[in-house]
Formats: structure tokens, C-alpha cells, sequence
């Protein structure tokens, strides 16, 4: 069942600046041609490819201001978030809700971001609050949830493993081919 205008619009409006789907325009002439482009988040077409019960999670944004747009998140031309759109072309995952697990904490070096919620544990579990809230605005019903990396996986184990079927794949900004990187997301079983 494709996904509501309302549901989408309030998707937008809440957790736009924090989150996106797992869509993006055609590559063009190099491999991160077209990440940025969210026109395709205009119309009512995306709707049918919109799929809320498979959820991408990352750790945390790496960089401070650099989300201005709803759905800009994981859709710019740095970074290689380019590997995703590449990896998930024509796959099962193509249309996933993303967003990550801690938010509003920018912070490029994930050791740094553990360190931080080592130390901070209510923060863990107020980010963890939030992401349940957040699975249910989406609409998700018994969602897949796929961990981008082990600390992100780590967090979402430890505190939802007991209610959602998680699973961990490899970090996109792993040094490692867009074509490999594909490879060891067709492992994962949707």
C-alpha cells in the first residue's frame, strides 16, 4: 500500500531535516552525479516507491550544517552516500526510509560520538525514545531495520533488538568499491 500524501507531507515536516528515503534521480556522467537533486520528492509518483517498513540507520550526521533541505540527508554529492544509491538500484531496499539512530549531534568521527554516549546514557536512550516515535509516525509496521555500521547496529541491538528484526551491513564511507559495496548489501535477506 503506497504511502499517504498526508503521512509523507507530515514525514517531511517533522523529521525532514533529519531523514530521507532511499530514492534518488538516475546517475549521470560520474558516480555521484544527480545525489543532490531532490525535485524527485515532488509529485505524487514517489509515493508508490516509498516504503516505511524498511528502515536505514546511521549513527549520527557527520558535519554541521549541512542539511537546509527536507530530505536532504544522506542525498549530497560528499561523503559516499553515492554507494547507497548504487548498491540498492533495483533491490528490494530501493525506497527505504533513512535516518540515523542519534540526531542532532554532528560529529565526523564516530569514536568520538561513542565516547560521548558512553558517557551519556540518558541521551542514548532519549535518542532511542525518539526513534521508536519516529517508527511509528512513519507508519513502519513490523519493520526491517538495517544498521549502517556496528556502532549504529550496536545501539539499536542493545536497546529495540528484543523488538524489531535489526540487521548490520558495512558503512558506505568504508573504503570499498561502489560495486562491492552492492555485493555485500545483496547479502542482506528482505
Amino acid at each position: 500500500m503506497p504511502l499517504s500524501s498526508e503521512t509523507f507531507e507530515f514525514i517531511k515536516k517533522k523529521y525532514g531535516l533529519h531523514a530521507s528515503w532511499a530514492v534518488w534521480p538516475e546517475i549521470g556522467d560520474t558516480p555521484k552525479s544527480n545525489m543532490d537533486d531532490l525535485s524527485i520528492f515532488q509529485g505524487n509518483e514517489i509515493l508508490e516507491v516509498l516504503n516505511p517498513n524498511i528502515v536505514l540507520v546511521g549513527l549520527n550526521f557527520s558535519k554541521d550544517n549541512v542539511i537546509h533541505e527536507p530530505f536532504q540527508n544522506f542525498h549530497g554529492l560528499g561523503g559516499g552516500a553515492y554507494k547507497i544509491r548504487y548498491a540498492l538500484i533495483d533491490t528490494p531496499i530501493w525506497g527505504a526510509y533513512m535516518t540515523d539512530i542519534i540526531k542532532d549531534f554532528p560529529e565526523e568521527e564516530s569514536k568520538n560520538v561513542m565516547q560521548y554516549l558512553k558517557n551519556n546514557q540518558s541521551y542514548v536512550l532519549e535518542n532511542v525514545k525518539s526513534f521508536q516515535q519516529e517508527l511509528i509516525d512513519i507508519g513502519a509496521v513490523n519493520p526491517t531495520i538495517i544498521a549502517f555500521g556496528g556502532d549504529a547496529y550496536n545501539i539499536l541491538d542493545k536497546h529495540l533488538g528484543s523488538a524489531f528484526r535489526i540487521m548490520k551491513t558495512m558503512h558506505y564511507s568504508h573504503y570499498i568499491s561502489k560495486e562491492n559495496y552492492r555485493e555485500r548489501l545483496k547479502e542482506i535477506n528482505i
